[in-house]
């Protein structure tokens, strides 16, 4: 392996991992869900814009007004993203919450095929139909210290609007081709700082340490150190490379989410989550039985 793999990969990896650790930090903050979004868009946005000023991206026409509008958009969706998927944490766990999201190349698929014309392949389709029976397996089963009733199904709902919200940013991304992420990644949470201000309660930051705390990491590390990593890595490893080692993550908050707070999946749910994680991984490495036929024939 050569050096710009090797780094890309331990760059990957280490952004997979902290992104695992998002929800018990939102957990941990103990604020509202839009307090904890709020200032994770604030210290993300302190962070992003001195790498931006560092790297050069904050100069005149870097962004034109047609990228501006379409990077706020984006910014509105990752938000509204945010809001849901921590909102789903107390609710169904990080684990189901993480697991659910993880349908969202699905939608993603689906989104692209109304909107840009991309054509719906029987092996897209199989991947789909297996995911949507790991999602059965989920919602029919509770595990150990997680909640139940009408509480567990909202969390489920709530993971899948944030899994939509994302497939919709990821479609506007798509296309700001050549616009420096990072940049784009400002403008996301500066976004978020003018969209969520109205809303935040009263009298600021929390005093408690664990909250500062955690608020602080979610902005400074979960943001902009995690973009930074995660930005790099992307533009060192094949295709193939990054989306394998993106399944660390939901394998991370699983782990977190047991170790931290005892939530135990059921035999069903993991089923489910198993399901769920194979059809994505099945989906971005291209799997399909005709190509394994085309190998053994080569």
């Amino acid at each position: 392996m050569d050096n710009g793999l090797r780094r890309g990969s331990l760059e990957m990896i280490a952004a997979m991992l902290i992104s695992g650790t998002i929800g018990w930090f939102v957990l941990v903050s103990g604020q509202p869900v839009l307090d904890v979004v709020f200032w994770r868009c604030v210290f993300g946005a302190a962070t992003l814009l001195v790498i931006c000023a560092a790297m050069g991206f904050l100069k005149p026409g870097v962004l034109t007004r047609g990228t501006f509008l379409l990077a706020v958009a984006s910014g509105v969706a990752i938000v509204g993203n945010w809001v849901l998927l921590f909102a789903s944490y107390s609710r169904a766990s990080i684990a189901i919450g993480t697991a659910v999201y993880n349908v969202q190349p699905f939608m993603l698929v689906g989104l692209a095929a109304l909107f840009l014309g991309e054509k719906l392949t029987l092996a897209k389709l199989t991947w789909l139909g297996l995911a949507f029976i790991g999602m059965l397996a989920i919602v029919g089963a509770h595990g150990n210290g997680q909640a139940s009733g009408d509480d567990y199904l909202l969390g489920i709902a709530l993971a899948l609007g944030a899994a939509f919200l994302y497939a919709l940013a990821a479609l506007i991304i798509k296309r700001l081709t050549g616009t420096p992420p990072h940049l784009i990644a400002l403008v996301q949470v500066g976004t978020g700082v003018l969209l969520l201000a109205p809303w935040v309660k009263l009298g600021g930051l929390p005093g408690e340490w664990p909250a500062l705390g955690s608020l602080l990491t979610l902005g400074m590390v979960h943001t902009g150190v995690m973009y930074v990593l995660l930005y790099s890595a992307i533009q060192r490893l094949p295709t193939a490379l990054t989306g394998a080692l993106s399944f660390i993550y939901p394998i991370a908050a699983i782990l977190v989410d047991w170790f931290a707070f005892g939530h135990r999946l059921a035999p069903l749910q993991w089923l489910g989550v198993g399901l769920i994680l194979l059809a994505a991984a099945g989906m971005q490495q291209g799997w399909w039985f005709r190509r394994a036929r085309s190998a053994q024939q080569a």
